[in-house]
């Protein structure tokens, strides 16, 4: 991205020793970008106020048979629809405000279509995290409180991020803490009781749901958005800057297309399939339109062959353009997307049409004489040129002619001057766009062109009817890319480190009280045999033995050893604090699932589950989508963990190659990152069975007895 002016409007992040991103813009900043975003803030608020006391009216006028209550109470309606048909026309003016997020140069570019980040509430999990930790992990929940800071200062920052790439991991890493979370507090069958709240960020209408899910669509909705506005900032008269608005736009395509491929019954307009889809396209059409601007930056000539690439490209961009605007004017995306969205699209797609004829006639009435085999090549080039081949005298003729090529120049001409005219003639029909200036310019200074080129090649004399172009046959040099985000770029380590490995101490599994035992080494030592590191497990016990006696149970985790806690402790760690007790013994702390079993119990052969092994063990994956309104207890995590929960203490021990102080997000394996991940390679197993055996000596460490 460009280097971030020292007068500009962000407040600038920095990392700390660790890696992570703990700060977004300065809310009291006052710059245009960010009073935008407090007037859509208070809009949000005043639009979710007028909702409320219309739906409080509504019940009202149903509860009550009272002729005189009900005519006031209609009378009451009205005015709140009033209200809120102003505010929504309030908040449609902001997001038409594109001029805000362009670049500050003096270059006339034609203007790009940014994104408004999503609004969202302040979110206080203290208490509800607090108790999590006191009734499922047995801990003290006051001991985390530096975490549940941490966590909750993280979510301010992305409240506010800068548009810069620091904002752009500010956002990827607070996605990626989401999905520590999700394993470490949201079990498959209760709620956490917390609710998120967002505002769409074309209706301004408020969303409420506790699915986590909700949360990481709308973080991963800012992420697109953000990229939109990179892109628009950029300065388009260079190639750097070019590419980087591509790469930039290519990017919030693939946020928008992941989010669409990834998520189903949105409950917010703006995150909904049919705009997702109209998102995605409008950003390919603008990677589009950056892709001609680079090809005119890269080709300065105005030979016979550059002109025909340029007309093709620009007709390429009026194209993509046309199928955007289409897609804006069908139900339901035209009820709710701005007017001047759509009417900066039709504009776009008939001022790059113009464009297209204009390049056709340049190329045609600045022909000049060439060799013969360049006039082969010119031929070849010209007769795939348009869609329909234009009327009158064959091809090669028409180049050869220099009166033949003055006609159909002067036909391009026309064409394009019409369309010129067309394109301003929408852009006089919105409000907004006729007070973008820099929009005005660019349409004037080309309609201008070509009329300049027109009276060039005009002659008193002509007598003949300009005839109709046909069409040019739209062809690209680089088609636009989908990026979808790698989320693994950005560092995350786990907030919650502390709980222990994120393979056994997570909210998938159901525990039994922390069990305290004091512990006197015998003749045959403690009477028990310990397997695996991190944490490590009782593997077996001795009957008759000091542990046996002691209540300890086979498969019990060792969570602490004389009070210091070793979830993450190595196998050797362990045993020299065993080997350290004295003649009083030594007290441990341990814990054991409540239901272990023997087996992991799959869907049958023709299920689509599959179990995967990837670089931190083994995975689970469903091809379905997130349901925003489905129980928190059927996504996709949960219900491969809720298998998992089946496992025995000794069988989750193939978990252990996560549990190194190495975060799961900086692995190969990009599944074990997202919670939506699309099916991989599935591991072996039988197809004759429902059953799948992990062999114990395949995931176990050596074991040894105390």
């Amino acid at each position: 991205m460009e280097p971030i002016p020292p007068d500009s409007d962000l407040f600038l992040t920095h990392r700390e020793a660790e890696g992570s991103i703990r700060k977004g813009c300065d809310p009291f900043a006052q710059t245009q970008r960010s009073k935008l975003q407090h007037r859509r803030a208070r809009i949000n608020q005043q639009i979710n106020k007028e909702m409320r006391m219309r739906a409080g009216a509504e019940n009202l006028f149903r509860a009550t048979t009272n002729h005189k209550v009900r005519e006031t109470v209609a009378l009451e309606l009205s005015y709140v629809n009033s209200n809120l048909q102003l505010l929504k026309e309030e908040l449609e003016e902001l997001n038409s405000s594109v001029e805000i997020y362009q670049n500050e140069s003096d270059a006339i570019n034609v203007p790009m279509i940014p994104l408004g980040l999503k609004e969202t509430k302040e979110l206080d999990l203290t208490d509800a995290l607090k108790d999590f930790i006191v009734h499922h992990y047995g801990d003290d929940g006051t001991l985390y409180d530096k975490e549940i800071r941490e966590f909750m200062d993280l979510r301010q920052a992305m409240r506010t991020p800068s548009r810069s790439d620091a904002g752009i991991e500010l956002l990827m890493e607070y996605y990626n803490q989401l999905y520590f979370l999700d394993n470490r507090f949201f079990p498959p069958n209760k709620p956490l009781g917390v609710f998120f709240h967002w505002y769409d960020s074309l209706t301004g209408v408020p969303s409420c749901q506790r699915a986590l899910a909700f949360e990481k669509g709308s973080v991963l909705f800012n992420m697109g958005a953000l990229y939109t506005q990179i892109g628009a900032r950029q300065d388009r008269l260079s190639v750097e800057g070019v590419d980087t608005a591509i790469d930039a736009f290519q990017k919030a395509a693939g946020c928008f297309s992941y989010l669409k491929e990834n998520f189903s019954n949105a409950p917010s307009l703006d995150m909904s399939t049919a705009s997702l889809s109209m998102l995605v396209r409008l950003m390919v059409a603008q990677v589009q339109e950056c892709i001609f601007e680079k090809f005119v930056l890269q080709n300065p000539r105005s030979d016979f062959f550059t002109q025909l690439q340029a007309a093709q490209e620009a007709a390429r961009v009026e194209e993509v353009y046309t199928l955007v605007y289409r897609t804006m004017t069908q139900p339901p995306v035209k009820d709710y997307i701005p007017f001047s969205w759509s009417t900066m699209v039709h504009v776009k797609a008939e001022h790059f049409r113009a464009l297209s004829h204009y390049y056709a006639a340049c190329a045609l009435c600045d022909y000049s004489t060439a060799s013969e085999a360049e006039v082969k090549t010119q031929e070849k080039a010209f007769s795939q040129f348009h869609v329909t081949a234009p009327e009158g005298p064959s091809v090669g003729f028409v180049l050869q002619d220099p009166e033949e090529r003055r006609k159909l120049g002067k036909a391009h001409l026309k064409k394009a001057i019409m369309k010129h005219e067309e394109a301003m003639r929408i852009h006089v029909l919105s409000k907004i766009l006729r007070k973008m200036d820099i929009l005005q310019e660019v349409l004037t200074l080309t309609h201008k062109q070509s009329l300049s080129k027109y009276s060039d090649i005009d002659h008193e004399e002509d007598f003949f009817e300009t005839g109709e172009a046909p069409d040019i046959q739209p062809i690209t040099c680089q088609r636009p890319e989908i990026k979808t985000p790698v989320f693994s770029k950005v560092k995350a380590t786990d907030i919650f480190h502390r709980l222990g490995p994120l393979s056994v101490f997570s909210a998938k599994h159901k525990w039994r009280p922390p069990q305290k035992v004091h512990l006197e080494k015998g003749d045959d030592g403690f009477g028990f045999t310990l397997r695996g590191d991190a944490p490590v497990l009782v593997a077996g016990i001795v009957p008759g033995g000091c542990a046996a006696e002691a209540g300890v149970m086979e498969n019990s985790y060792i969570v602490s050893v004389s009070g210091a806690d070793c979830r993450w402790a190595k196998h050797a760690q362990v045993v020299q604090q065993l080997k350290d007790a004295g003649e009083d013994g030594v007290d441990i702390e341990v814990v054991v699932f409540q239901n272990p079993e023997t087996q992991i119990m799959l869907w049958g052969p023709q299920s689509s589950f599959s179990w995967q092994r990837g670089a931190h063990g083994w995975a689970g994956h469903v091809p379905q989508q997130w349901d925003y309104n489905a129980s928190p207890s059927l996504s996709l995590s949960q219900v491969v963990d809720k298998r998992a929960s089946m496992l025995t203490a000794c069988e989750l021990l193939r978990g252990n190659k996560e549990n190194n102080k190495k975060s799961i997000l900086g692995s190969k394996s990009a599944s074990a990152l997202r919670l939506w991940s699309k099916r991989s390679k599935s591991s072996k197993r039988n197809l004759n069975s429902n059953v799948v055996h992990l062999p114990f000596s395949a995931v176990q460490n050596s074991e040894s007895m105390y």
